[in-house]
């Protein structure tokens, strides 16, 4: 099995020692060099609290590498988890809760596209989840998907290889319609084409 590569930052000295010694000991994993963090694939970052610093290394670091990043802190509200998740932290681990094989399990997940939260965690974001389809999606009639019914239609029948005349026969609508409702959400999701637009639609689980 490949190794996972891991660049480590920690806002002091002993968290830093800690955490490293604890990913050096795992053979599932690698840990990098400063200088090498942009090669990660996993970022590991300890912080007593999601202070304005570490949300600006998150930033950084989710725009130089992309990689996923797994937190290790004291503490978290509500307001600070919405924003670490829009920073790609896709794991929290309770600074008291490490070990090395919770810390390993947080990696592989993360690497894995998977995450891990806490219990309490998940449900603040369920609920935070319903709230922005209540508030947000469904007065604009949105799905949690981004899409309206009507695009999942058009491209559930893009998937099954239908032409434009032939989507536009089947759900009854002008052939107009049909390329008003693909330049729409390709654009608005940026999406390079036909077949981007299907590709991105069968990975999200929207079709």
């Amino acid at each position: 099995m490949d190794q996972v590569r891991v660049a480590l930052h920690a806002t002091d000295p002993l968290s830093h020692a800690g955490l490293a010694g604890l990913l050096q000991s795992r053979p599932e994993l690698t840990l990098l060099r400063a200088a090498d963090r942009a090669e990660a694939r996993v970022l590991v970052v300890a912080a007593e609290r999601l202070s304005p610093e570490v949300v600006a290394v998150l930033r950084r670091a989710a725009a130089d590498s992309g990689a996923p990043v797994v937190l290790v802190t004291n503490e978290i509200s509500e307001s600070e988890l919405l924003t670490a998740v829009e920073c790609r932290v896709v794991a929290v681990l309770p600074r008291s809760a490490v070990t090395a094989e919770r810390l390993t399990k947080s990696v592989l997940a993360a690497a894995a596209g998977g995450g891990m939260m806490p219990p309490n965690l998940v449900g603040e974001l369920l609920k935070h989840i319903e709230r922005l389809q209540r508030e947000v999606l469904s007065p604009h009639g949105l799905g949690a998907a981004g899409l309206t019914p009507r695009e999942i239609d058009v491209l559930r029948l893009m998937a099954d290889g239908f032409d434009t005349s032939e989507i536009a026969g089947e759900l009854c609508y002008s052939e107009r319609t049909v390329k008003n409702v693909i330049y729409g959400l390709t654009h608005r999701l940026h999406l390079r084409n036909r077949s981007h637009a299907v590709a991105y639609a069968l990975r999200a689980g929207m079709i």
